[in-house]
């Protein structure tokens, strides 16, 4: 390690505290693409992109220009006092661009945590009911109503209590995981049909104002429910007048090869939350839904004062410009090609790995320490990941257990980078087999 980065090792611990946790020890000079490089010249090959945020690639050049063009205007007037284009023009586009054939409003916020927060001041209001049912698995953000729709305690919930109250989490359709014991497609989508049951033993569907969930989650591990499960979700909830809000702050924006991934569902929500590769790089989210959820709040009581900043809205604006121009929705539609091939050819290989799952490039490992009893393996997870780390690849753990690894590459990724990536996983997997094997941690 170069005396530079010694030295801000030394800062960060010394200045920053130790709850702000990071997955790697590398501080990053720059990075273009899918490539990022250290202080010491290092290069790493990212398939973490931020946690989700560079569907366009680190420093895309028309997210740059977008940029500076914008700073050299204005930086900030506060939507709320005084107005500006590139609020209303971006609004208009992801009215039009997210599913549902219906007039649409959007809100502009500036993490996925305060999406979602709005996203459920809207329900509560329009429906005048004060419960929300969340998913177990679910992560939906780290403030007090957020963390509580979370499901995961460690490192997200712990110690951090009491949490909002009228909250509520109902099994997820994990189909790797059964919380029923049963098999799909025999199982006939009983998770969700399980929401009719959750209504008499957990809280009254008419004091429910919205069901949240993430289409895949995030944190949780890629889980990725079955074809039937969001329609049957949808339909129950619209038999009771609740409020389906699905959360697209990860996985929206391309990530699965659809603009959103409910799309592979094929349902329009009331209520989506986009944020992460919505802006670039740039903190920015956004709550979009039918226009009488939307417009049924009064005047003031939604916003915030860096909420929509024009900078973001511009860089937003370029990135919705690149995912057309470049056509990244049918590059990530074949990459996901691609990177699943490699990871079912990974499956074949290694006993570690008990499943395979997610949408397009979107995708996920599960380790287990063995496959018919699913035993996590938290800790060849976390192996696995320093390995990589040390050859070149950045790569994320998630799950509840810690057990699983997640691809968020850029989209804009080239074949020999993702072959040079895979090729690091594979080998770093072989250690990880190795080790394990003969007993050494």
């Amino acid at each position: 390690m170069t005396s530079h980065q010694s030295e801000y090792q030394a800062l960060r611990s010394r200045h920053v505290p130790r709850g702000v946790s990071h997955s790697t020890p590398s501080f990053i000079r720059e990075a273009r693409g899918a490539i990022m490089v250290d202080y010491e010249g290092r290069e790493f090959i990212d398939f973490g992109g931020g946690i989700g945020v560079l569907n366009v690639g680190h420093s895309h050049p028309k997210v740059v220009a977008a940029i500076q063009d914008q700073a050299e205007k204005f930086i900030h007037t506060c939507f709320s006092v005084a107005m500006y284009e590139s609020y209303i023009d971006l609004a208009a586009r992801l009215n039009g661009l997210t599913p549902g054939d219906f007039h649409k409003m959007t809100l502009f916020l500036n993490n996925g945590a305060e999406a979602v927060e709005n996203a459920v001041k809207i329900a509560r209001y329009a429906t005048g009911r004060p419960a929300i049912i969340a998913l177990d698995g679910a992560f939906h953000g780290r403030t007090l109503l957020t963390m509580s729709l979370t499901s995961k305690v460690k490192p997200y919930k712990y110690k951090f209590g009491p949490f909002a109250p009228e909250i509520y989490h109902m099994p997820n359709a994990n189909c790797y995981r059964c919380p029923f014991g049963l098999k799909y497609p025999s199982c006939a989508t009983a998770c969700a049909d399980h929401l009719e049951d959750f209504f008499v033993s957990h809280v009254a569907a008419e004091q429910t104002a919205a069901v949240i969930a993430e289409p895949i989650q995030g944190e949780g591990g890629f889980v990725t429910p079955p074809p039937e499960y969001f329609a049957k979700l949808q339909a129950i909830c619209r038999k009771y007048g609740i409020v389906l809000i699905i959360d697209e702050v990860q996985s929206g924006m391309g990530r699965t090869g659809k603009m959103y991934a409910i799309e592979h569902w094929g349902i329009a929500p009331d209520l989506i939350t986009t944020a992460k590769s919505l802006a670039g790089g740039l903190p920015l989210s956004a709550v979009t839904g039918r226009a009488e959820l939307m417009d049924s709040v009064h005047a003031g009581g939604l916003g915030g004062t860096f909420s929509g900043n024009p900078i973001a809205c511009r860089a937003a604006l370029a990135v919705l410009d690149i995912l057309v121009e470049e056509g990244l929705l049918a590059k990530a539609e074949a990459l996901g090609v691609k990177a699943r091939a490699r990871m079912d050819a990974l499956q074949q290989k290694f006993e570690l790995i008990g499943d395979v799952r997610g949408k397009g490039p979107m995708l996920a490992m599960e380790l287990v320490q063995d496959r018919e009893r699913k035993t996590p393996a938290a800790e060849e997870t976390k192996a696995l990941v320093q390995l990589c780390h040390d050859r070149g690849l950045v790569l994320l753990n998630c799950g509840l257990y810690g057990n699983v690894i997640r691809t968020l590459m850029p989209l804009v990724i080239t074949d020999e980078q993702l072959d040079r990536g895979f090729a690091i996983l594979e080998a770093s997997l072989e250690t990880v087999s190795v080790n394990r094997a003969a007993g050494i941690r």
